[in-house]
């Protein structure tokens, strides 16, 4: 008896472990989050945590002008009498002294220090916008890969699911004795090839999603489906605007040129402050002695500063101005890279537009309909199974270029939007 309950025992337990299993077995729930990219934008600048580690280096900054504008502590000094050996004037306890002293900068070292903490925070404020400009354009451009590459992967689908269907039936064809097993293989080949690159595609799409995920701070397990409206078709939205205005508008607006123009200013300052800092600081100073050597209840001031005969802040000087040269040097690099960016850009969303232009609106769903037909025609046997793969295989191709096409033509509007630091061309 005690056998058997043991026995049944141990299998309700097996029961509870099978029942159990495929609960921890199961994929992670995803959800998808429907988003415009001005939605996509707005999570991205309210979430994203390197914009908000930068911030901090703004308010740090900051509180380096708050310091800058202090001035130095008093100094002051006390001494008590402990031991004398002669004490004609009085216990050696009763002898005490007072000292107060306080340092004053000299050439404006204080305003100079304010002059390069400001610059400093100015910076850090460039630095902080550079960051947004580039997270940005990352932002858009995974979002409009993201669409695009989701309607390749539908090609793929469909194709897959056409052939899956059609490999079914050639199966069942082949074992009636009614097709030979080459039609099968063929098939069947062509069905893989298309299952591998559909997986590539996936994977990179995943790729993008991660990273997309990553800047908007979304759950990793949530699926980004972007919706756009956007309507290029015969618009010359780039020949519109001149080349010589993009320009204009990097030079004023590219806040990478900013920072390495006030790089070029702050060693300017730099320079000055190190020629101050050759003169030297003065100390006044007060004094009070109760029983002093010379009398009693003594009273002095004093004055100290360094004899500038040996240090005079030769080598710091010598940097400051080496450092002005460098900056100088790499300000005008900026320079020649912010126009080499715009002309380069501009060159090829001019040639991406021509392009696109060039192609017929309908073309897209003329082929659609094509394709349609030609798989009714196969499975009417119409058509040969050569002649039905290469339509197939026509239809893949011409669609993904299609959609690479569209989607480089966005990206090359967004280009000019980063290269510029302008949002000219904002497709929502």
């Amino acid at each position: 008896m005690r056998l058997t309950f043991i026995r049944v025992f141990f299998l309700l337990q097996l029961n509870c472990i099978a029942a159990a299993v495929p609960a921890f077995a199961q994929a992670p729930v995803s959800d998808t989050l429907k988003l415009t990219v001005k939605q996509a934008e707005d999570r991205f600048i309210k979430n994203n945590l390197n914009l908000i580690a930068q911030r901090y280096n703004i308010d740090n900054a900051t509180a380096g002008v708050i310091t800058a504008r202090l001035f130095p502590n008093p100094d002051f000094n006390f001494n008590n009498g402990i031991h004398a050996t002669d004490e004609t004037q009085g216990p050696a306890y009763k002898e005490q002294s007072f000292g107060i002293s306080q340092l004053f900068t000299t050439a404006g070292k204080r305003n100079k220090s304010i002059q390069l903490a400001k610059i400093q925070v100015d910076q850090a404020k460039y630095q902080f916008f550079d960051l947004l400009r580039t997270l940005k354009f990352t932002l858009r451009n995974d979002f409009y890969t993201i669409y695009f590459q989701e309607q390749s992967a539908k090609v793929y689908s469909d194709e897959i699911g056409s052939l899956t269907k059609t490999l079914s039936v050639f199966k069942e064809q082949y074992a009636k004795g009614n097709i030979a097993q080459k039609e099968v293989l063929r098939i069947q080949s062509q069905l893989y090839s298309l299952q591998t690159e559909y997986n590539s595609l996936l994977v990179g799409i995943d790729t993008t999603q991660s990273e997309f995920k990553m800047l908007i701070k979304a759950s990793p397990n949530t699926e980004i489906e972007p919706v756009i409206s956007i309507d290029l078709n015969g618009k010359q939205v780039v020949a519109a605007v001149p080349y010589q205005q993009l320009l204009d508008s990097a030079y004023a607006n590219r806040y990478d040129l900013k920072n390495s123009k006030a790089t070029v200013n702050y060693n300017n300052v730099n320079l000055k402050l190190q020629k101050a800092t050759a003169v030297p600081d003065v100390s006044l100073s007060l004094n009070f002695d109760k029983l002093g050597g010379y009398s009693n209840n003594f009273l002095g001031a004093g004055i100290a500063f360094s004899l500038p005969f040996f240090n005079r802040n030769q080598g710091a000087i010598s940097q400051a101005r080496i450092a002005i040269d460098q900056s100088q040097v790499q300000f005008q690099n900026q320079q020649n890279q912010v126009e080499s960016d715009v002309a380069t850009n501009y060159k090829g969303a001019l040639r991406l537009e021509k392009l696109y232009n060039s192609f017929d609106p309908q073309f897209k769903d003329d082929f659609n309909h094509l394709i349609q037909e030609v798989s009714k025609n196969y499975e009417k046997r119409n058509i040969s199974m050569l002649e039905f793969l290469d339509f197939y295989d026509s239809y893949k191709t011409n669609t993904l270029q299609l959609n690479t096409l569209q989607l480089n033509r966005i990206t090359s509007l967004e280009q000019l939007n980063y290269v510029t630091g302008t949002p000219f061309f904002n497709q929502q």
